[in-house]
């Protein structure tokens, strides 16, 4: 793997889990204030979903960096690609604007870039 790779690869990792962490402690923790109440209501989905979201978010960000579990790293990856996904969809669902599918894009695509460029020891098959 080139120092380039490895470069991006950390670069993606560290920020895709600064942002789950940080949203995800948000929604665990109520520190989002009523406004992430209010989305989760005029998304259609029930309050209680945000602190399980939150710990999916935190479990994940945990899966990502700790060393060796390539299988977990996958379906790390996989939910976060999942979770994403659905934010985003939600959104243009409840006909939100474009500034507020943002944030999950951005996570979606981190994680992207991240499993993309990750080295060969945190992955099941090779990528030769």
């Amino acid at each position: 793997m080139t120092k380039t790779r490895k470069i991006i690869y950390w670069v993606a990792t560290v920020w895709l889990a600064l942002g789950l962490a940080a949203t995800g402690i948000g929604q665990l923790i109520g520190a989002d204030g009523q406004g992430g109440a209010d989305m989760m209501a005029k998304l259609g989905y029930p309050g209680y979903l945000m602190p399980l979201l939150g710990v999916w978010k935190l479990l994940a960000v945990i899966a990502l960096l700790i060393p060796k579990f390539p299988l977990l790293k996958e379906w790390a990856y996989a939910g976060i690609f999942f979770l994403m996904s659905g934010a985003i969809y939600s959104h243009i669902a409840a006909n939100d604007a474009f500034v507020e599918t943002l944030p999950g894009l951005l996570l979606l695509m981190l994680a992207v870039v991240s499993s993309y460029f990750r080295p060969d020891s945190k992955r099941i098959i090779s990528a030769a």
